[in-house]
Order: C-alpha cells, then sequence, then structure tokens
C-alpha cells in the first residue's frame, strides 16, 4: 500500500476485515485480492443487456465492458485523490453483478414478481451474490469479500439505483465507494451517448443544445474531423475527461472543506463528498434527460422492454411450478430462502441468450 494515500482512504490497517479471517497472501494486498473477475457471475455480464441485448452488434457495450470502463475511471479518480485504487477496483468491477437479464427493464419485472417475497433490487443482489451464491471456497458460502468493499456495493447510488443499506449500520460508505458512484455514472453516459451515436438513435443535430456535448466538440475540433467514428468516440472521451477533471477538483475542495479526520467520519456523513460541481451535475443532468428521451425510450428498444415481462414472467411461472427444471445447486436454497426466491437467484443470474434459449426449451 502505497505512503502517499491519504488519511482517508481505507487501508488494511483501518478496514474491518472479512467475515471469515484468511492468512495474508505472499504478495497481494487484501483488497487486491478482492477482484472479482475470478467469479462466474463477473463472466455472465459479457451476456446482459448495457442498453442493447449482446449479440446485436459486437461494438455495443455489455455490462461486462460497461464494469471495466467503470473500473479504468475510478482507478483515475481514486489515485487522483490519493485513495485506494485495490478497493476502488473492486467495487466498480463488481457493482453490476446483481443485474437481471434485459437491464433495468429485467430489473423492474423481477421486482414485481418477486413483490410478496422481498422484491428484487440489483444492489441487494449483488451482495447475495457475494455472500451467498459464489461458492469457491469449500469451507464458507460467497467471496468473503473485504468489508469496505461489500458496504459499497450496498450504497451503490446512481440517478438510477437508490437502494437501503441494509444490515450496515454506516450511513455512508467510504470515499472510495463515492467513487465509484461517480465513475459509473460519468461511464453510462459516455459509452451510451457513443453506442446511441454508432446505432444513429442519435444525431449530432440532435445534440445541438446539449451544453456539455458541444462544449466537449469544441474542445476537440469536432468540425476538423471528417470521419464520423473518430468524431463520435473522441467527444465521448472528450466529456468523460471534462468530468473526471471536475470530480477530481471538486472533490478536494470538498475534503478541505469539510476537514474531515478520520474513515469513520465519512462513514457518519449523509452527504457525499466525493462529487461533481454543481455546474457540471446540471450539465450531466441535462445529457441523462436527453438520452433517457431521445435514446433509452426510442421505439427500437422500448419493443424490446414490452417482451420482457412475457419472457421473465412465463419463465419465472414455470420454474416455480418445477423447480427440478433448475440445476440442483439452486433447488438447495429453496428450503432455506424459499422456492421464488431460488428461483429469483437462477434467472437473475442468466445471460440474455440463455433466458431465451431456456424459454425455448420449456
Amino acid at each position: 500500500m502505497s505512503s502517499e494515500l491519504s488519511h482517508l482512504a481505507v487501508t488494511e490497517k483501518v478496514s474491518k476485515g472479512r467475515v471469515v479471517p484468511q492468512e495474508r497472501h505472499a504478495y497481494r494486498t487484501d483488497f487486491e485480492r478482492d477482484r472479482v473477475i475470478h467469479c462466474s457471475a463477473f463472466r455472465r455480464l459479457e451476456g446482459k443487456s448495457q442498453v442493447f441485448t449482446p449479440g446485436l452488434d459486437d461494438y455495443y457495450r455489455t455490462r461486462l465492458t460497461h464494469s471495466i470502463e467503470v473500473a479504468q475511471i475510478g482507478r483515475t479518480i481514486a489515485k487522483g485523490l490519493g485513495l485506494n485504487e485495490s478497493l476502488t477496483e473492486a467495487i466498480c468491477l463488481a457493482h453490476d453483478l446483481g443485474h437481471s437479464p434485459f437491464g433495468h427493464a429485467g430489473e423492474r419485472v423481477l421486482n414485481d414478481l418477486m413483490s410478496a417475497f422481498g422484491g428484487f433490487e440489483h444492489n441487494q443482489q449483488t451482495l447475495r451474490i457475494v455472500d451467498l451464491l459464489e461458492h469457491p471456497y469449500p469451507d464458507f458460502m460467497g467471496l468473503n469479500l473485504m468489508y469496505e468493499t461489500r458496504l459499497g456495493l450496498a450504497m451503490h447510488r446512481s440517478p438510477y439505483d437508490q437502494p437501503s443499506s441494509g444490515s450496515f449500520a454506516e450511513k455512508n460508505c467510504s470515499l472510495e465507494g463515492q467513487v465509484a458512484n461517480v465513475a459509473d455514472r460519468i461511464a453510462y453516459n459516455c459509452h451510451d451517448l457513443e453506442d446511441g451515436m454508432r446505432a444513429r438513435v442519435i444525431s449530432r443535430e440532435m445534440l445541438k443544445d446539449v451544453k456539455i456535448f458541444t462544449e466537449a466538440e469544441e474542445r476537440i475540433n469536432a468540425e476538423d474531423i471528417d470521419d464520423r467514428t473518430i468524431r463520435r468516440t473522441r467527444t465521448a472521451k472528450a466529456i468523460m475527461n471534462i468530468l473526471v477533471g471536475d470530480c477530481l477538483e471538486t472533490s478536494k475542495a470538498n475534503l478541505d472543506e469539510a476537514d474531515i479526520k478520520t474513515v469513520d467520519d465519512i462513514y457518519a456523513m449523509s452527504e457525499n463528498l466525493i462529487t461533481l460541481s454543481a455546474e457540471k451535475d446540471a450539465e450531466l443532468a441535462e445529457l441523462e434527460k436527453f438520452l433517457m428521451q431521445n435514446f433509452y425510450l426510442h421505439p427500437s428498444l422500448i419493443e424490446t422492454t414490452s417482451q420482457v415481462k412475457d419472457w421473465l414472467g412465463g419463465l419465472f411461472e414455470r420454474l416455480c411450478q418445477n423447480p427440478k427444471r433448475m440445476p440442483g445447486y439452486f433447488q438447495h436454497f429453496i428450503s432455506e430462502h424459499g422456492l421464488q426466491r431460488a428461483v429469483c437467484d437462477y434467472i437473475a443470474g442468466m445471460t440474455d441468450r440463455f433466458c431465451l434459449k431456456m424459454l425455448e426449451e420449456i
């Protein structure tokens, strides 16, 4: 662990550790061991929708590539603020493990199906995955992640995610967890914009009144770039750079002004200290509103969304009627967690393609 870390960075010294103590690794820190890239739930993100269904075009983002981009942005911000890069990366890589197939549409359907059985929320599902459903160790369930990694996952927030903190007593997560929140928001807005333009659902002309887009185009001298692919890529990267730079400057000022002494003081604060400035937050919100109205709600995407209810609803009903269609591993959870929750866990872990394949089979 670097000696240049801020006194507000989470280190092994101030960490609450793991539920099951483990021997120290010979050459990796405890937080470096929390990388989730080896677990099956992470690999399956490759087949889960970001916006477009995987397989339509190899150039569009999936949940997997989204998570990797979030981690890259998160590490950049964490490094600039002297925070724990490994903890930040672990939270960023794992933050979407609990997403169902078919993105937020799938999450809404599963929440409706589970309304009488505790509901479904993908941040809480992420915790179920890392604490229970993954099983790489012989003596206990789950990945046995560090406490602060799990706290960051439980309190992951965005304009589309407002989960409860569940069983955690802290009001807030670490600064590293707050970095992951901002990195997620920057990543999906920039790459969804780029994907929307690639799909020609969004055009430059449509974006002429979106301030952060026009600022980015001016920064890269977009009028001098004839190649459409290069222009949209450089514009998206310019927006990212503008927001990351703003986050670093604003967060440093927030931390100086707050004069926080310890990591525990961070946990006790309701408000975040890792933020964008009010100006850039408003500009990003304007872009988010544009994407919602012109991209996420586009008729070509809404058509698929309307089918998700039938797909997941039909699969949920059939598996509840005949749970032996599930692998034995998930059948074993029925006695302790209930039939519906076990079925929900199984469906939530599916890729889009596997879900449709199973529907065809049954």
